[in-house]
């Protein structure tokens, strides 16, 4: 079976290939340079963007174990077997679910070879460990096998395991999706995301939802012990509660208000940005705003200022904390005087943070591989709330800005060191800011080592030239998302837009009206 899987997904290839498609696809050379001088035509993008969806489907064909459907975190740029991580997460499962209907939907893969591959999944799925009480899926699996992983491979440290959130979210979404995509396996499909409750995880009296919990004792200081869905035994919920608006974590919100395990009243409890006291003066600057009353919420209508521009921030300034979500929800349509402005608006700052003011020459921030080793979080540091923030460059050069009346803050920096980008982030801007992606994706390929066997690899330090020559799941999951919805007529959004999600979210998102704009 792998091996007649191989040669389809061979042959879609080469139908590809034989289409005009410029040489930027595959590396540096000198006609990859002149097509990007030539500003190609919407179709010649579209069939580089055709030749990327079959060559980031052959980092999952390779990625995915057969017996068990299940794919690996991550595996080496060669697609060897042999370097994959040896571990898998409720996120990883999801992105492979949706990413299989993206190959599908857009002829990599026959109906029947998807069916099979879904199904293969699907069954390994059920027959996962869970916390029966709620119905989550614990944080990590061995993908050979689908044990729950009690020790990490290769180092062999103890693994306390642990439901999450934002993970189970993303499983939830692949399972809604594969429900609507392919009605053979809906009933299996949704049998299993019926069980999570997302109400597990939802905090009344601070109308947030923690970042999951344990169900044991993980021997912690932070943890707090609690049950929130009459589970019938107390769980170790997380210190922390997810309390940004602007973060992935709002697809297990958006799920859980679908579904009426969580009052829609919590879509208002978390926060735009922090309201502008000097209670809140570690935060990045002092936002703009006002205050607003939606379904009986105070909430403090904010944005961040940056280079003339008033957005609504994420919490560290990653692209995937904003952009993820409406890669399956329609944010800009649904909240039109809301997200419908602040996603072209955050889209702008990245590209404005990579080609202006550090001057990299190339732009898209997000966590990924180091390519130094390792992995880590990168982002635009103004476009987080968090005063720290997430940075770009291997130096992590910060931006202190002042916090008017409160505290004062430090000289902006005067040059940028070793930028990170990663392509999964040009990849969430396609629907934003489609040409200057697609070119900036073209300058990548040209200009560096980072376009392999399985399309782009994770990440590129710009001024070193040094590559991170390994694909992670969730990162091609993005991008695989996103080619789905450019290829495919938003295949994805229609999958899973909807019904009660459309129902029970979307007058939500019409309700408000952020503070944000140009200057």
């Amino acid at each position: 079976m792998r091996k007649h899987r191989t040669l389809v997904a061979a042959a879609a290839v080469a139908a590809l290939a034989l289409t005009t498609v410029p040489a930027s696809a595959t590396g540096p050379s000198a006609s990859a340079s002149a097509s990007q001088d030539a500003s190609p035509s919407r179709g010649d993008d579209r069939r580089l963007l055709r030749t990327w969806a079959a060559d980031t489907w052959r980092s999952f064909d390779a990625l995915v174990v057969e017996e068990t459907g299940l794919p690996d975190d991550n595996i080496g740029g060669d697609l060897s077997p042999g370097s994959r991580g040896g571990y898998t997460s409720p996120t990883n499962i999801g992105a492979y679910l949706w990413s299989t209907v993206v190959a599908r939907d857009t002829g990599l893969i026959s109906d029947r070879e998807a069916r099979g591959r879904l199904a293969t999944t699907l069954d390994t799925v059920v027959g996962l460990e869970q916390h029966e009480p709620s119905g989550m899926f614990y944080n990590w699996y061995d993908p050979a096998t689908g044990a729950k992983l009690l020790e990490f491979p290769g180092s062999g440290d103890p693994v306390k395991p642990f439901l999450s959130s934002v993970d189970n979210g993303w499983l939830a979404t692949g399972l809604l999706l594969v429900s609507r995509a392919e009605p053979a396996l809906a009933e299996e499909a949704d049998a299993v995301r019926e069980r999570m409750d997302f109400g597990c995880y939802y905090d009344a009296a601070q109308n947030q939802i923690r970042g999951g919990f344990w169900d044991t004792d993980p021997q912690e200081a932070a943890p707090v012990a609690g049950d929130y869905c009459g589970m019938g035994t107390d769980v170790w919920y997380t210190g922390h509660h997810y309390g940004a608006f602007n973060t992935e974590p709002r697809i297990a919100s958006y799920l859980g208000i679908a579904e009426g395990q969580i009052p829609p009243e919590h879509y208002f409890g978390t926060y735009r940005t922090f309201p502008d006291t000097c209670d809140w003066d570690w935060t990045e600057t002092r936002p703009t705003g006002h205050w607003a009353e939606y379904l009986g919420v105070d909430v403090f209508e904010g944005a961040l200022p940056y280079r003339g521009m008033r957005v609504v921030p994420t919490w560290g300034g990653s692209m995937f904390e904003a952009l993820m979500v409406p890669l399956f929800v329609p944010e800009e349509k649904w909240g039109p005087r809301s997200w419908g402005r602040n996603h072209p608006l955050y889209v702008r700052g990245q590209i404005e943070h990579g080609m202006r003011e550090a001057d990299y020459g190339y732009w898209g921030f997000s966590p990924s591989n180091d390519p130094a080793g390792g992995y880590r979080e990168y982002g635009v540091d103004q476009l987080g709330l968090d005063g720290a923030g997430y940075t770009s460059d291997q130096e992590r050069t910060g931006v202190d800005q002042p916090y008017d009346g409160c505290r004062a803050g430090s000289p902006a920096p005067t040059e940028y060191g070793d930028g990170v980008v990663t392509p999964h982030a040009s990849f969430l801007a396609l629907r934003y800011a489609r040409g200057e992606a697609v070119a900036n994706l073209r300058r990548i390929a040209r200009d560096f080592d980072a376009y392999g066997p399985g399309g782009f690899y994770d990440a590129v330090a710009v001024r070193s030239g040094q590559v991170s020559q390994r694909y992670l799941a969730l990162d091609q999951g993005m991008i695989m998302a996103a080619l789905g919805n450019e290829l495919a007529d938003d295949a994805m959004r229609r999958y899973v837009a909807p019904g009660a999600l459309e129902q029970a979210v979307r007058p939500l998102m019409a309700m408000e009206t952020f503070a944000v704009g140009r200057e």
